[in-house]
């Protein structure tokens, strides 16, 4: 609305040969394609129709409707640079009894990462 983005949409990849072009030009080969979006490359062979979405940011109505100069201003919830929210402290570690409720059972990497 007057130069101001206020949503955005897309039509959704719905051809099989287009999904994996999109794979092999992100550096996927297709053992890896498969490893990791077999289910997604399998749905494709049932025929899903054209689909897609568009959705209004509330955000950015608002700082319209305000007079703001960015969004930031009127962010009901705000996350720092890093993804951190500073409201509830997320992200924090997953807890032993959250992770049995879960089912995750893999145990937390410790010291220094590499890679």
């Amino acid at each position: 609305m007057n130069g101001t983005e206020l949503g955005g949409g897309s039509i959704r990849i719905h051809d099989r040969n287009i999904q994996k072009d999109v794979f092999r030009v992100i550096g996927l080969s297709d053992e890896e394609a498969a490893s990791k979006f077999g289910f997604l490359l399998e749905a494709f062979n049932y025929g899903p129709p054209p689909h897609g979405g568009i959705a209004l940011g509330l955000d950015r109505v608002c700082a319209l409707l305000t007079g703001s100069d960015s969004i930031r201003e009127v962010i009901a919830f705000p996350k720092t640079a890093s993804g951190g929210d500073p409201l509830t402290g997320a992200p924090t570690p997953i807890t032993p009894a959250q992770r049995k409720e879960s089912g995750i059972d893999g145990a937390p990497k410790t010291g220094p990462q590499v890679g």
